[in-house]
């Protein structure tokens, strides 16, 4: 039977794949059992780089396998002996550093490892904590230009559940229950795990937060059993070898960095360099990544497409970056016209590919040897199912979509996670037996190549027909001047919501909002589809790992739309400030603040501004604030 690895090309290489049973792939029954097989296979081979100033002229600091097995082993006896039990959370608030390596794997050999985002907030943090009844937590000492040894101080006031705190690059303070990590660490066996634990493969090995930002967090529960088969098929349909070099510019609380970039690298004894602390936050890790190419030899990266559009205002400047196999983008779909100008720039191929947290990572993806259809976002991973669905209203599926029909994206296979920690999030995950709802729209061609189309809830319903934002921003990518295009719901009275387009421009362009608006009627064939409005802005908000934060833009557009009208309203007695957030239930929620006089009349006011807004759908509450007399 042909050796498929890195040469898969057709949905038809895939199905061949599939005649030898997955269990016969590999033979690890834990994350654990893997690195000791790549310790033993490629010992004095670089497992990780770091590069901490993001500059091609550094030195490195490297870890061989060898290193890492002993680091994590170490790291998870040291779990174990300070209480963490297989089936209790360790976690981390740590930027991309060894230690945070170890974490994850000592974490994940010792009990389960929680991953949160050192970026959300105290109280959010907290809210992550508690739904992991997490009890150990490793955290960074006060460093300059982070203020995750801050958050962690607010999280231990608040969190008296709290019995033990790790905290790396500080020397600690064992009276108050924080220890020094390394110097901790280093007290403890390299041989062999201490607890002698056995591992059964459909054990939870990891937890990571969903909708931290918005909300209630859902926690997604990942087994050793699906981060060993997306390590695998990752590294199998890519063609990792000895000699690749993985380039990490996103976080290591993000499942991509740490089951794409790191797990599956340690697979095939490839090395998985790291663009500092901060990844592509760092000041430096744009500007010199052709530079950092060109030195490290590096074979491929993962990236979102705001970073693929960053980099094409970096020019090469005689960079050889010959080495580069391909870029693989993920998380959000990639404008057709961002592919175009990258590829001709650079002659890198780009693979677009899909995945999500509850799929452990990456369930479809381009194949690396065959047809890259752009704007598709590949064939489906072997081993794993994947369909397209019409969902009902109680959120069960009716029946599968036709070829080329548009429904809900949904998985199956050995990645799908049995479900979240919270048992009440569970019930509209799945839509039948298995069968996970992404919540994503899309569709799959006659070839089995799927092609996303956005979030059912990115929808814009404009008077019941149903815009696919993509399609303005795509139409906004096209235009040289734009560097990056959101569209979103600007709520309306007539027709529930019409769209409007933000726009970040290219460096110094002078291109108005007026001229974008005309070109996308130019463009946009589908008269309800083209925005109401173009908006320009200097910054588009993006999340930790890149991708454009929608929210924010819904929250501005609610606040644009209210303020003008109770402006009217305004009087010596009244004036108005407008707030918009996610609020539990309310899902967005206004809060409409009324600084009054101590003579207004706050029955009139209130009505006032029930006539003005009750017109929308979106919810809002209105909070008086009595002026102090002076």
């Amino acid at each position: 039977m042909l050796d498929f690895k890195g040469k898969v090309s057709s949905l038809a290489d895939i199905e061949e794949i599939e005649k030898i049973p997955l269990e016969e792939r590999y033979s690890e029954k834990s994350t654990y059992e893997l690195i000791q097989t790549a310790a033993r296979d490629y010992s004095d081979q670089i497992a990780l780089r770091f590069l901490h100033n993001c500059t091609a002229e550094e030195e490195p600091e490297d870890i061989s396998y060898r290193e890492l097995l002993k680091k994590v082993t170490q790291t998870a006896n040291m779990f174990n002996d300070f209480g963490l039990k297989k089936n209790e959370a360790v976690s981390y608030l740590l930027p991309n550093l060894p230690e945070t390596q170890y974490t994850i794997w000592g974490g994940q050999a010792a009990g389960i490892v929680s991953a949160v985002n050192p970026l959300l907030r105290p109280e959010q943090i907290v809210e992550i904590l508690r739904a992991t009844k997490c009890k150990m937590l490793v955290a960074l000492a006060p460093t300059p230009g982070s203020d995750i040894w801050e958050k962690t101080q607010v999280v231990i006031q608040q969190m008296p559940e709290l019995e033990v705190i790790f905290q790396v690059g500080g020397a600690g303070d064992p009276e108050k229950n924080i220890y020094p990590f390394t110097e901790t660490m280093e007290k403890y066996s390299e041989g062999r795990l201490e607890s002698g634990r056995v591992f059964d493969p459909e054990e939870i090995c990891a937890y990571f937060h969903t909708g931290g930002t918005t909300g209630s967090p859902k926690v997604a529960q990942h087994t050793h059993k699906g981060e060993i088969y997306e390590a695998w098929a990752t590294q199998y349909l890519s063609g990792y070898e000895t000699s690749s070099v993985a380039l990490v510019g996103l976080p290591l609380f993000h499942v991509n960095a740490v089951l794409v970039s790191s797990l599956a690298a340690f697979r095939t004894g490839s090395t998985a360099l790291f663009l500092s602390a901060a990844g592509f936050r760092h000041p430096n890790a744009v500007p010199n990544f052709w530079k950092i190419v060109d030195r490290y030899r590096a074979s491929h990266f993962v990236a979102v497409p705001t970073i693929y559009s960053a980099l094409l205002n970096i020019p090469l400047e005689g960079a050889d970056v010959s080495s580069l196999r391909f870029g693989v983008c993920g998380a959000a779909p990639m404008p057709q016209e961002v592919i175009r100008k990258f590829e001709d720039m650079t002659g890198i191929a780009i693979m677009e590919g899909y995945g999500l947290t509850e799929g452990t990572s990456v369930s479809v993806c381009n194949p690396a040897a065959g047809e890259r259809p752009v704007g598709s976002i590949g064939i489906r991973y072997p081993y794993q199912d994947v369909a397209v669905k019409v969902i009902g209203e109680d959120g069960k599926a009716i029946r599968n979509c036709d070829i080329n029909e548009v429904g809900n994206i949904c998985i199956k296979g050995p990645n799908v996670i049995p479900g979240y920690l919270q048992e009440q999030f569970n019930t509209s995950l799945f839509a039948e037996e298995g069968w996970l709802n992404t919540g994503d729209l899309g569709s799959v061609d006659e070839k089995g190549y799927f092609w996303l189309t956005g979030r059912a809830k990115d929808l814009i319903i404009r008077g019941g027909h149903n815009i696919d934002p993509g399609m303005i921003e795509e139409c906004l990518h096209t235009h040289p001047e734009v560097l990056l295009a959101a569209a979103v719901g600007r709520p309306d009275s007539y027709a529930g919501e019409i769209p409007v387009a933000y726009v970040q421009l290219n460096p110094g362009s002078t291109v108005t909002a007026e001229d974008l608006r005309s070109y996308a009627e130019e463009h946009i064939f589908e008269r309800p589809a083209l925005p109401a409005e173009v908006l320009l802005v200097d910054t588009m908000p993006v999340t930790a790992v890149g991708k454009i934060f929608k929210p924010t833009l819904r929250y501005d557009i609610i606040q644009r739309t209210f303020e003008p009208l109770l402006k009217q309203l305004e009087t010596d007695d009244v004036i108005f400030r407008v707030t918009v957030a996610a609020e539990g239930s309310h899902g967005t929620l206004a809060t409409v603040t009324a600084d009054i006089s101590s003579s207004a009349d706050r029955s009139k006011i209130e009505d006032q501004v029930k006539d003005k807004l009750g017109v929308f759908s979106v919810k809002f509450v209105i909070d008086f604030k009595e002026r102090i007399a002076v």
